[in-house]
Protein backbone atom coordinates (compact mmCIF):
# COMPACT_ATOMS: atom_id res chain seq x y z
CA UNK A 1 0.00 0.00 0.00
CA UNK A 2 1.55 3.54 -1.66
CA UNK A 3 0.86 6.51 1.26
CA UNK A 4 0.70 9.83 -0.37
CA UNK A 5 1.35 12.94 1.23
CA UNK A 6 -1.92 15.97 1.75
CA UNK A 7 -1.23 19.44 1.44
CA UNK A 8 0.11 19.65 5.20
CA UNK A 9 2.62 17.21 4.69
CA UNK A 10 0.61 14.38 6.61
CA UNK A 11 1.27 11.03 5.15
CA UNK A 12 -1.88 9.23 4.40
CA UNK A 13 -2.56 5.68 2.81
CA UNK A 14 -5.05 5.31 -0.19
CA UNK A 15 -6.95 1.81 -1.05
CA UNK A 16 -10.27 1.46 -2.37
CA UNK A 17 -12.16 2.49 -5.10
CA UNK A 18 -15.32 4.82 -5.84
CA UNK A 19 -17.83 5.03 -8.81
CA UNK A 20 -18.04 9.17 -10.43
CA UNK A 21 -21.79 9.16 -11.72
CA UNK A 22 -23.22 11.88 -14.14
CA UNK A 23 -26.37 13.88 -14.37
CA UNK A 24 -26.08 13.41 -17.99
CA UNK A 25 -24.19 11.86 -20.75
CA UNK A 26 -21.03 14.41 -21.17
CA UNK A 27 -21.28 15.86 -17.66
CA UNK A 28 -17.82 15.39 -17.08
CA UNK A 29 -16.90 11.98 -16.08
CA UNK A 30 -14.36 11.27 -18.30
CA UNK A 31 -12.42 13.98 -17.50
CA UNK A 32 -13.00 13.91 -14.02
CA UNK A 33 -12.02 10.19 -13.84
CA UNK A 34 -9.09 11.11 -15.96
CA UNK A 35 -7.74 13.78 -13.39
CA UNK A 36 -8.70 11.53 -10.61
CA UNK A 37 -6.64 9.07 -11.72
CA UNK A 38 -3.61 11.75 -12.49
CA UNK A 39 -3.87 13.29 -8.82
CA UNK A 40 -3.51 9.73 -7.37
CA UNK A 41 -0.77 8.85 -9.59
CA UNK A 42 0.88 12.02 -8.90
CA UNK A 43 0.94 11.76 -4.87
CA UNK A 44 2.21 8.08 -5.44
CA UNK A 45 -1.03 5.97 -5.49
CA UNK A 46 -1.14 2.80 -7.62
CA UNK A 47 -4.24 3.26 -9.62
CA UNK A 48 -6.23 2.15 -12.42
CA UNK A 49 -9.49 3.43 -14.41
CA UNK A 50 -12.31 1.44 -15.45
CA UNK A 51 -15.72 1.76 -16.71
CA UNK A 52 -17.76 -1.77 -17.06
CA UNK A 53 -19.42 -0.91 -20.06
CA UNK A 54 -18.92 1.98 -22.43
CA UNK A 55 -20.53 2.59 -25.59
CA UNK A 56 -18.32 4.33 -28.37
CA UNK A 57 -17.11 4.42 -31.46
CA UNK A 58 -13.93 5.86 -30.36
CA UNK A 59 -11.50 2.71 -29.33
CA UNK A 60 -7.93 1.66 -29.26
CA UNK A 61 -5.96 -1.29 -29.42
CA UNK A 62 -3.91 -2.85 -26.03
CA UNK A 63 -0.87 -3.78 -26.58
CA UNK A 64 -2.46 -7.75 -26.02
CA UNK A 65 -4.64 -6.93 -29.49
CA UNK A 66 -7.56 -6.25 -27.51
CA UNK A 67 -10.15 -3.14 -28.09
CA UNK A 68 -11.07 -1.09 -25.55
CA UNK A 69 -12.53 2.65 -25.28
CA UNK A 70 -10.52 5.65 -25.84
CA UNK A 71 -11.48 7.37 -22.84
CA UNK A 72 -10.14 4.59 -21.04
CA UNK A 73 -6.68 4.79 -22.79
CA UNK A 74 -6.69 8.19 -21.51
CA UNK A 75 -7.36 7.62 -17.88
CA UNK A 76 -4.56 4.85 -18.30
CA UNK A 77 -2.33 7.36 -19.85
CA UNK A 78 -3.29 9.45 -16.85
CA UNK A 79 -2.25 6.82 -14.24
CA UNK A 80 0.79 6.13 -15.96
CA UNK A 81 -0.35 3.02 -17.35
CA UNK A 82 -0.80 1.00 -20.79
CA UNK A 83 -4.38 0.95 -22.05
CA UNK A 84 -5.76 -3.08 -20.72
CA UNK A 85 -9.04 -4.62 -21.70
CA UNK A 86 -9.68 -4.62 -17.91
CA UNK A 87 -10.14 -1.39 -17.70
CA UNK A 88 -13.35 -1.49 -20.03
CA UNK A 89 -14.67 -4.85 -20.01
CA UNK A 90 -17.50 -4.28 -21.79
CA UNK A 91 -17.17 -1.91 -25.05
CA UNK A 92 -20.73 -0.98 -27.24
CA UNK A 93 -19.90 0.13 -30.72
CA UNK A 94 -23.33 1.47 -32.57
CA UNK A 95 -23.54 0.70 -35.85
CA UNK A 96 -26.95 2.46 -36.08
CA UNK A 97 -29.67 3.76 -34.30
CA UNK A 98 -31.23 -0.45 -32.98
CA UNK A 99 -27.73 -2.12 -33.10
CA UNK A 100 -24.46 -1.90 -31.75
CA UNK A 101 -21.24 -4.51 -31.93
CA UNK A 102 -20.78 -5.88 -28.52
CA UNK A 103 -16.66 -6.02 -27.37
CA UNK A 104 -16.23 -8.14 -24.51
CA UNK A 105 -12.46 -7.81 -22.50
CA UNK A 106 -11.59 -6.58 -26.38
CA UNK A 107 -12.68 -9.29 -28.46
CA UNK A 108 -16.02 -8.55 -30.60
CA UNK A 109 -18.28 -11.50 -29.59
CA UNK A 110 -21.27 -10.55 -32.09
CA UNK A 111 -24.19 -7.80 -32.38
CA UNK A 112 -27.06 -7.17 -30.37
CA UNK A 113 -30.52 -4.69 -30.37
CA UNK A 114 -31.22 -2.80 -27.37
CA UNK A 115 -33.72 -5.44 -26.26
CA UNK A 116 -31.46 -8.25 -27.02
CA UNK A 117 -28.69 -6.74 -25.47
CA UNK A 118 -30.41 -6.18 -22.18
CA UNK A 119 -30.72 -10.26 -21.92
CA UNK A 120 -27.13 -11.14 -22.01
CA UNK A 121 -26.60 -8.33 -18.96
CA UNK A 122 -26.46 -11.05 -16.42
CA UNK A 123 -23.82 -12.92 -17.84
CA UNK A 124 -21.80 -9.77 -18.31
CA UNK A 125 -22.11 -8.50 -14.80
CA UNK A 126 -19.97 -11.97 -13.73
CA UNK A 127 -17.42 -10.83 -15.99
CA UNK A 128 -17.66 -6.79 -15.08
CA UNK A 129 -17.51 -7.78 -11.60
CA UNK A 130 -14.40 -10.38 -11.76
CA UNK A 131 -12.51 -7.99 -13.72
CA UNK A 132 -13.00 -5.07 -11.15
CA UNK A 133 -12.02 -7.39 -8.11
CA UNK A 134 -8.85 -7.96 -10.36
CA UNK A 135 -7.98 -4.57 -10.66
CA UNK A 136 -8.75 -4.09 -6.89
CA UNK A 137 -6.11 -6.88 -6.38
CA UNK A 138 -3.26 -5.69 -7.91
CA UNK A 139 -4.11 -1.35 -7.18
CA UNK A 140 -4.85 0.47 -4.39
CA UNK A 141 -7.12 2.85 -6.01
CA UNK A 142 -9.34 1.71 -9.16
CA UNK A 143 -11.55 5.03 -10.39
CA UNK A 144 -14.98 3.88 -12.08
CA UNK A 145 -16.77 5.32 -14.31
CA UNK A 146 -20.48 5.06 -15.03
CA UNK A 147 -22.31 5.02 -18.30
CA UNK A 148 -25.10 8.29 -18.93
CA UNK A 149 -26.80 8.77 -16.29
CA UNK A 150 -27.71 6.41 -12.78
CA UNK A 151 -31.21 8.00 -13.01
CA UNK A 152 -31.99 6.01 -16.15
CA UNK A 153 -35.16 4.22 -14.11
CA UNK A 154 -36.21 2.43 -17.10
CA UNK A 155 -32.95 0.75 -17.21
CA UNK A 156 -32.31 0.07 -13.34
CA UNK A 157 -33.27 -3.45 -13.57
CA UNK A 158 -30.38 -4.69 -14.82
CA UNK A 159 -27.85 -1.76 -15.22
CA UNK A 160 -24.12 -3.39 -15.28
CA UNK A 161 -22.48 0.33 -15.63
CA UNK A 162 -23.93 3.03 -12.70
CA UNK A 163 -26.05 2.00 -9.47
CA UNK A 164 -26.16 -1.56 -10.21
CA UNK A 165 -22.48 -2.14 -10.32
CA UNK A 166 -21.65 0.41 -7.25
CA UNK A 167 -24.54 -1.69 -5.06
CA UNK A 168 -22.87 -5.02 -6.57
CA UNK A 169 -19.22 -4.14 -5.37
CA UNK A 170 -19.93 -1.72 -2.90
CA UNK A 171 -18.18 1.62 -3.70
CA UNK A 172 -19.25 5.18 -2.97
CA UNK A 173 -20.52 7.50 -5.70
CA UNK A 174 -19.91 11.04 -6.41
CA UNK A 175 -22.34 12.56 -9.17
CA UNK A 176 -20.89 14.99 -11.68
CA UNK A 177 -23.09 17.38 -13.00
CA UNK A 178 -22.30 19.86 -15.82
CA UNK A 179 -23.11 23.66 -15.00
CA UNK A 180 -22.81 24.67 -18.35
CA UNK A 181 -26.10 23.35 -19.50
CA UNK A 182 -28.27 25.30 -16.53
CA UNK A 183 -30.13 23.71 -14.03
CA UNK A 184 -26.97 22.03 -12.34
CA UNK A 185 -29.36 22.21 -8.93
CA UNK A 186 -32.27 20.05 -10.42
CA UNK A 187 -29.72 17.93 -12.17
CA UNK A 188 -28.14 16.91 -9.16
CA UNK A 189 -30.80 16.66 -7.19
CA UNK A 190 -33.51 15.22 -9.08
CA UNK A 191 -30.70 12.55 -10.20
CA UNK A 192 -30.20 11.92 -6.49
CA UNK A 193 -34.02 11.60 -5.60
CA UNK A 194 -35.10 9.30 -8.82
CA UNK A 195 -32.53 6.48 -7.02
CA UNK A 196 -33.91 3.90 -4.34
CA UNK A 197 -33.02 4.08 -0.94
CA UNK A 198 -29.98 1.34 -1.22
CA UNK A 199 -28.62 3.25 -4.07
CA UNK A 200 -29.13 6.55 -2.22
CA UNK A 201 -26.78 5.03 0.64
CA UNK A 202 -23.83 4.66 -1.58
CA UNK A 203 -23.94 8.56 -3.16
CA UNK A 204 -21.64 10.49 -0.76
CA UNK A 205 -21.83 13.63 -2.37
CA UNK A 206 -21.56 15.95 -5.84
CA UNK A 207 -19.23 17.84 -8.10
CA UNK A 208 -19.59 20.59 -10.05
CA UNK A 209 -17.94 20.85 -13.21
CA UNK A 210 -17.40 23.88 -15.98
CA UNK A 211 -17.99 26.72 -13.49
CA UNK A 212 -17.53 30.17 -15.32
CA UNK A 213 -17.82 33.11 -13.05
CA UNK A 214 -17.76 34.34 -9.30
CA UNK A 215 -18.09 31.38 -6.98
CA UNK A 216 -19.59 33.45 -4.23
CA UNK A 217 -22.55 33.50 -6.80
CA UNK A 218 -22.63 29.82 -6.60
CA UNK A 219 -22.43 29.26 -2.90
CA UNK A 220 -26.02 29.68 -1.56
CA UNK A 221 -27.15 27.42 -3.93
CA UNK A 222 -24.70 25.16 -2.82
CA UNK A 223 -25.56 25.00 0.62
CA UNK A 224 -29.21 24.90 -0.12
CA UNK A 225 -28.38 21.72 -2.07
CA UNK A 226 -26.86 20.35 0.75
CA UNK A 227 -29.44 21.13 3.20
CA UNK A 228 -32.06 19.31 0.69
CA UNK A 229 -29.94 16.32 0.43
CA UNK A 230 -27.59 15.95 3.38
CA UNK A 231 -24.69 15.47 1.04
CA UNK A 232 -21.48 17.85 0.20
CA UNK A 233 -20.49 19.63 -2.98
CA UNK A 234 -16.93 18.35 -2.88
CA UNK A 235 -15.63 21.02 -5.52
CA UNK A 236 -16.89 22.82 -8.55
CA UNK A 237 -14.29 22.75 -10.81
CA UNK A 238 -13.80 26.05 -13.39
CA UNK A 239 -14.19 25.75 -16.84
CA UNK A 240 -10.63 25.55 -18.71
CA UNK A 241 -10.67 26.35 -22.27
CA UNK A 242 -7.54 24.19 -23.27
CA UNK A 243 -9.55 21.13 -22.06
CA UNK A 244 -10.65 19.81 -25.63
CA UNK A 245 -8.27 17.34 -26.84
CA UNK A 246 -9.82 13.08 -27.32
CA UNK A 247 -13.83 13.93 -26.78
CA UNK A 248 -15.75 11.37 -26.00
CA UNK A 249 -17.63 12.16 -29.11
CA UNK A 250 -17.31 14.50 -31.83
CA UNK A 251 -20.56 16.18 -30.36
CA UNK A 252 -18.29 17.64 -28.04
CA UNK A 253 -16.69 20.26 -30.24
CA UNK A 254 -17.53 23.95 -30.44
CA UNK A 255 -21.49 24.76 -31.73
CA UNK A 256 -19.44 25.87 -35.05
CA UNK A 257 -17.77 22.46 -35.56
CA UNK A 258 -14.29 23.96 -34.88
CA UNK A 259 -11.82 21.80 -33.44
CA UNK A 260 -9.94 22.84 -31.01
CA UNK A 261 -8.78 26.45 -30.54
CA UNK A 262 -6.05 27.18 -33.79
CA UNK A 263 -3.20 29.21 -32.82
CA UNK A 264 -2.05 31.89 -35.57
CA UNK A 265 -0.04 30.39 -38.84
CA UNK A 266 3.43 30.42 -38.67
CA UNK A 267 3.86 31.46 -42.13
CA UNK A 268 1.52 33.76 -43.98
CA UNK A 269 -1.72 31.63 -44.79
CA UNK A 270 -3.89 29.01 -43.17
CA UNK A 271 -4.50 25.98 -43.88
CA UNK A 272 -8.02 24.81 -43.69
CA UNK A 273 -9.02 21.43 -42.97
CA UNK A 274 -12.88 20.14 -43.80
CA UNK A 275 -13.53 16.81 -41.87
CA UNK A 276 -16.60 15.14 -43.05
CA UNK A 277 -18.67 14.24 -39.71
CA UNK A 278 -20.46 11.07 -40.71
CA UNK A 279 -23.19 9.92 -39.01
CA UNK A 280 -21.73 6.32 -37.52
CA UNK A 281 -18.22 8.14 -37.26
CA UNK A 282 -15.63 6.02 -35.24
CA UNK A 283 -12.39 7.57 -34.08
CA UNK A 284 -13.17 11.20 -34.32
CA UNK A 285 -10.26 12.24 -32.70
CA UNK A 286 -8.08 11.04 -35.31
CA UNK A 287 -7.81 14.67 -36.58
CA UNK A 288 -7.32 16.51 -33.58
CA UNK A 289 -3.56 16.69 -33.86
CA UNK A 290 -3.85 18.57 -37.23
CA UNK A 291 -5.86 21.29 -34.91
CA UNK A 292 -3.44 21.62 -32.17
CA UNK A 293 -1.18 22.93 -35.98
CA UNK A 294 -0.93 26.38 -35.98
CA UNK A 295 -2.32 28.03 -39.10
CA UNK A 296 -4.70 24.68 -39.30
CA UNK A 297 -8.31 25.32 -39.01
CA UNK A 298 -10.18 22.07 -38.27
CA UNK A 299 -13.85 21.74 -39.03
CA UNK A 300 -16.53 19.20 -38.67
CA UNK A 301 -19.05 19.57 -42.07
CA UNK A 302 -22.21 17.96 -42.58
CA UNK A 303 -22.92 19.46 -45.97
CA UNK A 304 -21.62 19.78 -49.30
CA UNK A 305 -21.02 24.01 -49.12
CA UNK A 306 -18.48 23.42 -46.16
CA UNK A 307 -16.20 22.16 -48.56
CA UNK A 308 -16.10 24.88 -51.31
CA UNK A 309 -13.46 26.55 -49.31
CA UNK A 310 -11.52 23.93 -48.17
CA UNK A 311 -8.18 22.98 -48.51
CA UNK A 312 -8.06 19.28 -47.36
CA UNK A 313 -10.64 17.35 -46.78
CA UNK A 314 -10.72 14.28 -44.78
CA UNK A 315 -13.06 11.44 -44.61
CA UNK A 316 -12.49 10.03 -40.96
CA UNK A 317 -13.71 6.17 -40.02
CA UNK A 318 -17.09 4.64 -39.66
CA UNK A 319 -18.13 1.69 -37.72
CA UNK A 320 -21.01 1.56 -40.95
CA UNK A 321 -18.67 2.05 -43.85
CA UNK A 322 -21.78 1.48 -46.50
CA UNK A 323 -24.11 2.84 -44.78
CA UNK A 324 -22.61 6.20 -44.62
CA UNK A 325 -21.33 6.10 -47.97
CA UNK A 326 -24.64 6.05 -48.76
CA UNK A 327 -25.60 8.95 -46.70
CA UNK A 328 -22.15 11.40 -48.45
CA UNK A 329 -24.43 10.30 -51.69
CA UNK A 330 -27.67 11.26 -50.48
CA UNK A 331 -26.64 14.79 -49.40
CA UNK A 332 -24.32 15.53 -51.99
CA UNK A 333 -20.86 15.18 -50.07
CA UNK A 334 -19.88 12.73 -52.19
CA UNK A 335 -20.66 15.02 -55.39
CA UNK A 336 -18.69 17.39 -53.41
CA UNK A 337 -15.68 15.41 -52.40
CA UNK A 338 -15.11 14.16 -55.68
CA UNK A 339 -14.99 17.76 -57.52
CA UNK A 340 -12.93 19.07 -55.02
CA UNK A 341 -9.52 19.84 -56.65
CA UNK A 342 -7.26 20.02 -53.27
CA UNK A 343 -6.02 17.08 -51.20
CA UNK A 344 -8.48 14.27 -50.10
CA UNK A 345 -7.17 11.88 -46.88
CA UNK A 346 -9.39 8.57 -45.87
CA UNK A 347 -8.67 6.91 -42.64
CA UNK A 348 -9.79 3.50 -42.02
CA UNK A 349 -14.11 3.37 -43.18
CA UNK A 350 -12.89 6.83 -44.80
CA UNK A 351 -10.16 5.31 -46.80
CA UNK A 352 -12.37 2.35 -47.89
CA UNK A 353 -15.39 5.00 -49.08
CA UNK A 354 -12.38 6.51 -51.32
CA UNK A 355 -11.43 3.14 -52.73
CA UNK A 356 -13.00 1.43 -56.09
CA UNK A 357 -15.61 -1.29 -54.82
CA UNK A 358 -16.19 -2.33 -51.45
CA UNK A 359 -17.57 -6.12 -51.12
CA UNK A 360 -19.46 -6.53 -47.67
CA UNK A 361 -20.83 -9.49 -46.35
CA UNK A 362 -20.13 -8.41 -42.58
CA UNK A 363 -21.50 -4.56 -41.66
CA UNK A 364 -24.20 -3.82 -44.12
CA UNK A 365 -24.19 -7.37 -45.91
CA UNK A 366 -24.54 -5.49 -48.94
CA UNK A 367 -22.60 -7.64 -51.07
CA UNK A 368 -20.49 -5.51 -53.97
CA UNK A 369 -21.04 -1.66 -53.56
CA UNK A 370 -19.14 1.14 -55.80
CA UNK A 371 -16.84 3.56 -53.70
CA UNK A 372 -16.12 7.08 -54.85
CA UNK A 373 -13.74 6.10 -57.11
CA UNK A 374 -10.57 8.64 -56.12
CA UNK A 375 -8.52 6.10 -55.28
CA UNK A 376 -7.93 2.79 -57.38
CA UNK A 377 -8.63 0.25 -54.73
CA UNK A 378 -10.54 -3.16 -53.95
CA UNK A 379 -11.55 -3.52 -50.65
CA UNK A 380 -13.52 -6.91 -48.76
CA UNK A 381 -14.96 -7.15 -45.33
CA UNK A 382 -14.05 -10.58 -43.29
CA UNK A 383 -15.68 -11.60 -40.18
CA UNK A 384 -12.43 -11.34 -38.34
CA UNK A 385 -11.68 -7.81 -36.82
CA UNK A 386 -7.92 -6.91 -37.57
CA UNK A 387 -6.32 -5.23 -34.08
CA UNK A 388 -3.31 -4.18 -34.43
CA UNK A 389 -0.35 -2.23 -33.06
CA UNK A 390 2.20 -1.58 -36.19
CA UNK A 391 5.03 0.21 -36.81
CA UNK A 392 6.94 1.28 -39.94
CA UNK A 393 8.07 4.22 -42.36
CA UNK A 394 5.44 7.10 -44.32
CA UNK A 395 6.77 10.31 -46.28
CA UNK A 396 10.14 9.39 -44.91
CA UNK A 397 9.35 9.77 -41.45
CA UNK A 398 9.02 6.57 -38.57
CA UNK A 399 5.42 6.06 -37.59
CA UNK A 400 3.26 4.24 -35.23
CA UNK A 401 -0.49 3.25 -35.35
CA UNK A 402 -3.44 1.05 -34.43
CA UNK A 403 -6.04 -1.06 -36.93
CA UNK A 404 -9.62 -1.34 -36.34
CA UNK A 405 -10.92 -2.69 -38.72
CA UNK A 406 -13.25 -5.50 -40.54
CA UNK A 407 -11.65 -4.47 -44.36
CA UNK A 408 -8.87 -5.67 -46.14
CA UNK A 409 -7.09 -4.28 -49.52
CA UNK A 410 -7.97 -7.34 -51.74
CA UNK A 411 -6.41 -5.04 -55.12
CA UNK A 412 -4.47 -1.61 -55.10
CA UNK A 413 -2.41 0.67 -57.18
CA UNK A 414 -1.06 3.61 -56.37
CA UNK A 415 1.93 4.25 -54.11
CA UNK A 416 1.73 2.65 -50.59
CA UNK A 417 1.43 5.52 -47.60
CA UNK A 418 3.31 2.97 -45.05
CA UNK A 419 5.68 0.72 -45.56
CA UNK A 420 6.43 -1.85 -42.88
CA UNK A 421 9.77 -3.05 -41.85
CA UNK A 422 9.23 -5.84 -43.59
CA UNK A 423 8.78 -4.54 -46.95
CA UNK A 424 4.57 -4.71 -46.74
CA UNK A 425 2.62 -1.73 -47.93
CA UNK A 426 -0.46 0.17 -46.31
CA UNK A 427 -2.38 2.70 -47.48
CA UNK A 428 -2.50 4.73 -50.69
CA UNK A 429 -0.61 7.69 -52.30
CA UNK A 430 -2.01 8.75 -55.38
CA UNK A 431 -1.55 12.35 -56.83
CA UNK A 432 -3.41 14.36 -54.51
CA UNK A 433 -5.19 11.49 -52.52
CA UNK A 434 -4.25 9.16 -49.64
CA UNK A 435 -5.74 6.65 -48.01
CA UNK A 436 -4.79 4.49 -44.48
CA UNK A 437 -5.97 2.17 -42.25
CA UNK A 438 -3.96 3.57 -39.69
CA UNK A 439 -5.54 5.66 -36.34
CA UNK A 440 -3.02 7.49 -34.63
CA UNK A 441 -0.74 8.23 -37.91
CA UNK A 442 -1.61 11.94 -37.49
CA UNK A 443 -0.04 12.03 -33.71
CA UNK A 444 3.16 11.34 -35.62
CA UNK A 445 4.84 14.92 -35.23
CA UNK A 446 7.64 14.30 -37.82
CA UNK A 447 5.08 12.53 -40.79
CA UNK A 448 2.05 15.30 -39.93
CA UNK A 449 4.22 17.82 -40.58
CA UNK A 450 5.51 15.97 -43.90
CA UNK A 451 1.77 15.30 -44.45
CA UNK A 452 1.03 19.25 -44.12
CA UNK A 453 3.36 19.87 -46.42
CA UNK A 454 1.95 17.86 -49.20
CA UNK A 455 -1.10 18.65 -48.26
CA UNK A 456 0.06 22.68 -48.72
CA UNK A 457 1.78 21.98 -51.75
CA UNK A 458 -1.10 20.18 -53.26
CA UNK A 459 -3.84 22.86 -51.83
CA UNK A 460 -1.62 25.94 -53.36
CA UNK A 461 -0.65 27.13 -50.18
CA UNK A 462 2.36 28.26 -50.60
CA UNK A 463 2.57 30.55 -47.76
CA UNK A 464 1.89 27.66 -45.07
CA UNK A 465 4.38 26.53 -42.64
CA UNK A 466 4.11 24.01 -40.74
CA UNK A 467 5.31 24.90 -37.01
CA UNK A 468 8.74 22.70 -36.19
CA UNK A 469 8.29 22.47 -32.70
CA UNK A 470 4.54 21.04 -31.83
CA UNK A 471 4.59 17.92 -29.58
CA UNK A 472 1.03 16.24 -29.75
CA UNK A 473 1.99 13.84 -26.88
CA UNK A 474 3.52 16.56 -25.08
CA UNK A 475 0.44 18.29 -25.23
CA UNK A 476 -2.30 15.07 -24.59
CA UNK A 477 0.34 15.26 -21.26
CA UNK A 478 -0.26 18.49 -19.97
CA UNK A 479 -3.89 18.49 -20.57
CA UNK A 480 -3.47 15.34 -18.26
CA UNK A 481 -1.81 17.57 -15.61
CA UNK A 482 -4.16 20.36 -16.24
CA UNK A 483 -6.93 17.59 -14.88
CA UNK A 484 -4.92 16.63 -12.25
CA UNK A 485 -4.13 20.23 -11.12
CA UNK A 486 -7.95 20.92 -11.17
CA UNK A 487 -8.88 18.03 -9.08
CA UNK A 488 -5.91 18.94 -6.89
CA UNK A 489 -6.36 22.80 -6.47
CA UNK A 490 -10.73 22.95 -6.78
CA UNK A 491 -12.16 19.15 -5.31
CA UNK A 492 -12.15 18.34 -1.39
CA UNK A 493 -9.34 15.44 -2.08
CA UNK A 494 -9.29 14.08 1.59
CA UNK A 495 -12.71 13.24 1.24
CA UNK A 496 -12.20 12.01 -1.65
CA UNK A 497 -9.55 9.77 -0.16
CA UNK A 498 -11.92 8.70 2.70
CA UNK A 499 -13.89 7.50 0.58
CA UNK A 500 -11.56 5.59 -1.01
CA UNK A 501 -10.56 4.01 2.28
CA UNK A 502 -13.95 3.67 3.88
CA UNK A 503 -16.56 3.83 1.74
CA UNK A 504 -19.53 5.89 1.60
CA UNK A 505 -20.62 7.37 4.88
CA UNK A 506 -23.49 5.55 7.13
CA UNK A 507 -26.84 7.21 7.45
CA UNK A 508 -27.06 9.20 4.56
CA UNK A 509 -30.08 10.84 4.12
CA UNK A 510 -32.76 9.39 1.97
CA UNK A 511 -34.35 12.29 -0.47
CA UNK A 512 -38.15 11.45 -1.69
CA UNK A 513 -39.42 9.74 -4.10
CA UNK A 514 -36.90 7.46 -3.39
CA UNK A 515 -37.67 5.10 -6.44
CA UNK A 516 -41.38 4.85 -4.52
CA UNK A 517 -44.17 3.79 -6.46
CA UNK A 518 -46.18 6.70 -8.09
CA UNK A 519 -49.26 7.70 -6.39
CA UNK A 520 -52.45 6.18 -7.46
Amino acid sequence: MSAGTDNEGVLRTVSGALLIAGTTSDAGKSVLVAGLCRWLAREGVRTAPFKAQNMSNNSVVTRDGGEIGRAQALQAAACGLEPSVRFNPVLLKPGGDRSSQVVVLGKAVGEVSALSYRERKAGLMEIVLSTLESLRDDYEAVVCEGAGSPAEINLRADDIANMGLARAADLPVLVVGDIDRGGIFAHLFGTLALLDAADQALVAGFVVNKFRGDPALLEPGLGQLRSLTGRPVLGVLPWREELWLDAEDSLSYTADGVIGRPAPPHGDQWLRVAVVRLPRISNATDVEALACEPGVSVRFVTEPSRLADADLVVVPGSKATVEDLKWLRANGLAEAIGRHDGPVLGICGGFQMLGRTIEDAVESRAGTVDGLGLLDVDFRFEPDKTLHRPHGRALGEPVTGYEIHHGRVVRQTGDNLVTLPDGTPEGVLSGRVAGTHWHGLLENDGFRRAFLRWAAGHAGRDGFTPASDTDFAGRRAAQLDVLGDLVADHLDTDAVRALLERGAPAGLRVVPPAGAPPIA
